[in-house]
């Protein structure tokens, strides 16, 4: 009785180790860490500023400056991947050009560009197809730079002073990773809605010695589109 026991016992076990193996081989493998570099194409939010303000506020004719909306740069993520389906990320990237445009003529403009560090959550939904989408919850800062630079208009020089403006900023989105190999995806597209708070009346008054405000918004609705490779470990 007791052998018949132990027999009965031995199968459950074995049948249980059997249904935990299968399970465990029909659930994908996921990679403990990935990395992600690329190429970033950045839509700029700037509420209520635009050329013939920031022209009349530095005393030229009002088409002298106009404001840039498009900027290009590079995106980096490194990520750890708790489990199939959450990840934590850090991201870091920078974009890069002057957020003015200029008339025919005019020379000077001062150069610009901006650093970015988030982290957060990533949730990916990971099965045995090739494509993985995901969707991710990032927060950090911006570090934003405008360079001195003296800009020769018509009417007479003016002068930027080199100033840097760090802001909270908030990235919510996500994108697709197609697997090209074991350990290497595509990333077609990722796509952000990308909230900072570049206070610009503050950063501009400071930049060109302004003593008064302009009057524009202090909170920007951007979005941030990348595409490149992942590299899985």
């Amino acid at each position: 009785m007791v052998r018949l026991s132990l027999a009965a016992v031995m199968v459950a076990v074995l049948f249980c180790a059997a249904a935990v193996a299968q399970q465990a081989e029909s659930q994908p493998e996921f990679p403990k860490v990935q990395a992600f570099g690329g190429f970033v194409f950045f839509h700029a939010d700037t509420p209520g500023m635009r050329g013939p303000l920031i022209s009349y506020a530095l005393d030229q004719p009002p088409n002298t400056f106009g404001i840039r909306k498009f900027f290009q740069g590079w995106d980096a993520q490194a990520q750890y991947n708790v489990s199939r389906w959450i990840g934590f990320a850090v991201d870091g990237g920078g974009r890069y050009g002057s957020p003015f445009t200029i008339a025919d003529g005019i020379k000077g403009l001062p150069d610009g560009y901006t650093y970015s560090f988030l982290a957060g959550p990533v949730f990916s939904y990971r099965t045995k197809s090739i494509f993985t989408p995901f969707v991710h919850t990032l927060f950090g800062w911006d570090r934003t730079t405008l360079e001195g630079s003296t800009i020769e208009t018509p009417l007479s020089p003016v002068t930027s002073k080199a100033n840097t403006y760090y802001d909270f900023v908030m990235a919510l989105g996500g994108g697709v990773d197609v697997r090209v190999w074991r350990r290497i995806s595509v990333r077609p597209a990722q796509l952000d809605w990308y909230h900072s708070s570049l206070n610009q009346d503050n950063f501009y008054m400071r930049a060109f010695g302004l003593t008064k405000y302009l009057g524009v918004g202090t909170k920007e609705q951007n979005y941030r589109f990348a595409t490149g490779i992942v590299v899985k470990f």
